[in-house]
């Protein structure tokens, strides 16, 4: 017995096989598209005084990051610039955990007006030991590096006075001479004291604060 297929049996069942196909190819371009979309590139690019952060998911840039993780990356990274213990190291270490909270992996750029990797932060001057050079309550910008030398304006830290910003007169290997422009003696005020039997009056003077600190104190040199 001779069976007969229609031909429009054969053309349909040959659109179902394609369009079978078709559906295979999107659902495994869907799959890695998925898969790659979990890996973000970061930048953080800062300035000192303001942070931008941005996303692109690698290596197709298909659908955008969360706005969410982007806030709460920029916010972090603003906190990691203003704190003076931060390096570049952990303001990426900070973008990276913020990603894995998103189900991301983060690859992080941290880039300035200084360069890439280069780390500024902003810092304000309090008191009058640097004038002429720096005014009391003026804004300063800060590039934490260990790449100082004598001359520099340096932001250090002091055990007692907590910031300081100074000049840096003598390296003697791993300490530091730091001085103040301002060599003026400031009087500060008088008391009254008893000096064998007899009172005097006492002048209390405000003398310009040199000081020895260690390379890993200074935080940076002023720009």
């Amino acid at each position: 017995m001779n069976l007969r297929i229609n031909g429009d049996d054969m053309n349909s069942r040959k659109w179902l096989i394609l369009g079978i196909l078709v559906v295979l190819l999107l659902a495994a371009s869907v799959y890695m598209v998925s898969a790659s979309s979990k890996t973000v590139a970061i930048t953080v690019d800062t300035n000192g005084s303001d942070v931008t952060v941005k996303g692109t998911l690698t290596p197709i840039p298909i659908v955008p990051v969360p706005e969410a993780m982007i806030d709460e990356m920029k916010n972090k990274a603003m906190e990691g610039v203003q704190d003076d213990t931060s390096t570049v190291e952990s303001i990426k270490a900070d973008m990276v955990a913020i990603a894995q909270k998103y189900n991301y992996t983060a690859q992080v750029k941290l880039t300035s007006p200084f360069g890439e990797n280069q780390l500024p932060m902003p810092a304000t001057v309090k008191g009058t030991s640097m004038v002429p050079t720096l005014q009391d309550g003026q804004d300063i910008i800060v590039l934490k590096t260990t790449d100082f030398k004598v001359g520099d304006l340096v932001v250090a830290r002091h055990p007692d006075y907590g910031l300081i910003v100074k000049r840096i007169a003598q390296i003697k290997g791993d300490q530091v001479y730091l001085k103040s422009d301002n060599r003026q003696i400031e009087i500060v005020g008088t008391e009254t004291r008893i000096v064998n039997g007899v009172e005097e009056v006492i002048t209390i003077e405000k003398t310009p604060l040199d000081t020895w600190l260690s390379r890993p104190d200074i935080v940076g040199v002023v720009y």
